[in-house]
Order: C-alpha cells, then sequence, then structure tokens
C-alpha cells in the first residue's frame, strides 16, 4: 500500500456538519453496483433505506462508517487535489476543412507492438502512419482539443454525420500505447515558458496561441496516446465510466490511486475552491484512477461537462488533506 490510515473521530473531519451530505447518495448508490470488499451489506441498506436530507445521510454514515486519516507512508498529510472534466466537442464523421485532427480507436498492431509507436512517431513515420490508416473514428478541428481528450480519458463529440445529422456520442479510454505520459504543462515549465503556479490548462492554451509554430514540439513533448471506443449517450445527464465501471458524478467522483484508497470507498475531502481559494470540503466517492493520481494523499475531481467545469478544472492544484469513511469492523 502507498498510504497509512490512522483512526480518527469525526471531530477532526473539518467542516463535516456542513456539506450538503445527501448529495453524495447517487455517487454512493452507482458505485453500490460494483462494491468495495465489505461493501455490500451497506449497499444493501443504502438502497433499502435512502437517508431524507442531509442530517440523516450524516448520522447514517456515522452509524455505519469509521473515519481514517490518509498519511503516505512518511506520515505526511498534506497532498494535491486536482480537477478534470469531459470534454464536449464538434467533430465530423469524415475529414473536411476546419476538421484535420482524426482520433483513433486501437490499431491492430497495438497489440503486438509494445510498447507502440510514440506520438512523434505516429506523425512522422511511414509505418506508423499506416498503422492507423482506417482506424479513425471522426475528426476535430484543434490538436489540442486532441491532447485534452486524451489527458482527460473521455469526451463527448456533437458528429456532424454524412447525411448532415449532429449525433451526440460519448468516447471512452480504450487503450493507450505504453509510453510514458509527461504533462505539457511540466514541459513548459522545463522549458523557463511557464512557472509552477501559473502552469494550468487555460495557460497552455494561451501559451500554444502565441506561439503557433511550436505547437508540434509541445504536444511530442507527450509520447503517451491514448485510443478510444465510441459509445453512445442516450441521457446527456449520466457522466462517463471511471475505473470502478460506474458513472462518475460531478462534484462528487474523484479519482484516487487504487494502491492508497480502494475504488468504492467513501472519502472526505479538505481543500479549496481553483478561482476563490474558500474552504472546498464534502463527501466524494473514489470512483477512478489515471496515471497521473499516484501517492496517498492525491485526488482528482471530477467536475463534469459544462463550461463552468472546464474552467475549475483547468485551474485546480489546491492543497488537500482526506479521510477515508470506511465499514466499521473491517
Amino acid at each position: 500500500m502507498r498510504a497509512r490510515w490512522i483512526s480518527a473521530a469525526w471531530s477532526e473531519l473539518p467542516g463535516f456538519d456542513a456539506d450538503r451530505s445527501a448529495e453524495l447518495w447517487p455517487a454512493l448508490l452507482a458505485g453500490c453496483a460494483r462494491p468495495a470488499p465489505g461493501w455490500s451489506e451497506l449497499c444493501a441498506r443504502a438502497l433499502l433505506d435512502p437517508p431524507d436530507g442531509s442530517a440523516a445521510a450524516r448520522r447514517w454514515l456515522q452509524t455505519h462508517l469509521q473515519p481514517w486519516r490518509v498519511e503516505a507512508p512518511d506520515g505526511n498529510v498534506e497532498g494535491l487535489a486536482t480537477g478534470y472534466f469531459e470534454p464536449s466537442i464538434d467533430a465530423a464523421r469524415r475529414p473536411r476543412a476546419g476538421f484535420r485532427v482524426p482520433l483513433y480507436v486501437p490499431p491492430p498492431e497495438l497489440a503486438t507492438r509494445r510498447p507502440f509507436y510514440t506520438r512523434q512517431q505516429l506523425d512522422t513515420l511511414p509505418a506508423a502512419l499506416a498503422s492507423l490508416r482506417g482506424q479513425e473514428i471522426a475528426w476535430i478541428e484543434d490538436p489540442l482539443d486532441a491532447m485534452l481528450l486524451q489527458v482527460q480519458g473521455s469526451g463527448r463529440l456533437r458528429i456532424t454525420e454524412p447525411d448532415g445529422s449532429v449525433n451526440l456520442v460519448r468516447l471512452a479510454f480504450a487503450a493507450h500505447n505504453d509510453q510514458p505520459f509527461r504533462s505539457l504543462g511540466r514541459w513548459l515549465i522545463e522549458q523557463g515558458e511557464l512557472t509552477a503556479d501559473s502552469a494550468s490548462w487555460p495557460a497552455i492554451k494561451a501559451w500554444a496561441q502565441r506561439n503557433p509554430r511550436r505547437l508540434q514540439e509541445l504536444l511530442w513533448a507527450n509520447p503517451r496516446v491514448v485510443f478510444f471506443r465510441e459509445e453512445p449517450l442516450p441521457d446527456p445527464a449520466v457522466g462517463p465510466r471511471g475505473a470502478q465501471g460506474v458513472p462518475l458524478t460531478p462534484g462528487r467522483s474523484i479519482a484516487v490511486d487504487p494502491l492508497a484508497i480502494p475504488h468504492g470507498a467513501v472519502v472526505w475531502l479538505d481543500t479549496t475552491e481553483p478561482l476563490s481559494n474558500t474552504p472546498l470540503r464534502r463527501l466524494v466517492m473514489a470512483q477512478d484512477s489515471g496515471s497521473a493520481i499516484t501517492g496517498a494523499v492525491r485526488a482528482d475531481l471530477f467536475f463534469g461537462w459544462t463550461r463552468q467545469a472546464e474552467t475549475l478544472a483547468g485551474r485546480m492544484k489546491q492543497p488537500l488533506r482526506l479521510w477515508v469513511l470506511w465499514p466499521r469492523g473491517d
């Protein structure tokens, strides 16, 4: 395990009584479709007798769960909170003016070549280019949006079909090229182009707009390429599936390091808002993971799929403390 859990009192959870705790229940019930070890009985209770209001939800949690403070193996209780969202992007089913950046399903060669080609090789080597031919899902306008979809791991496409109709679909993570992930923000910091405090997704996009001749260099700095599968999106109010295999709930689902916190756990989050730096303290569900989310006190908060979600996720880089709420007796 990458974490130590230290038994804690409910009074140690800052702001616990002020949370709108009933808002956790949709995320909790979603997680109960694939309950964590030790959660099956509690999930049955939560389904049969949901609490009426936030005060009742807090009493339910305090009755059935025990808080544990999450620490790094060296005892450090401070960590990092970031954010992510589900981008929504216009696309075309066939390449045309303004839509020249392809998104791909996993190519057949991916199963036999590990690691697969890097991002730069896929853009420049004839054999690498040939491996992707015929694997296109759709085309979008901006290569940075393609990178954003790959970093976030999923997205929504408003696809203009050949008959002129517009179809809303979801792109879900299918595979990657087994190359290391490298942050574009970190690369820009190393280049002296951004400072650590200013390295956000809006700042990266602004830099790219000012430096169009270096855009390819920026993109090639991250050798990892993500491939997708297309899924229908009959209900736009349903979030993408996280690593737990259940839909994510905006504001109430987080990605964690599963070697520190198991998927399906209730977590108390103590951080700050990215725009105002006011306290952001709430109950959330550990329902996802990601290659950049490693360590004990580390969480990536899912903000949803709106414009506001993009703004908040792009600027979220805040101090963090965590408590896991786990069934008593386990």
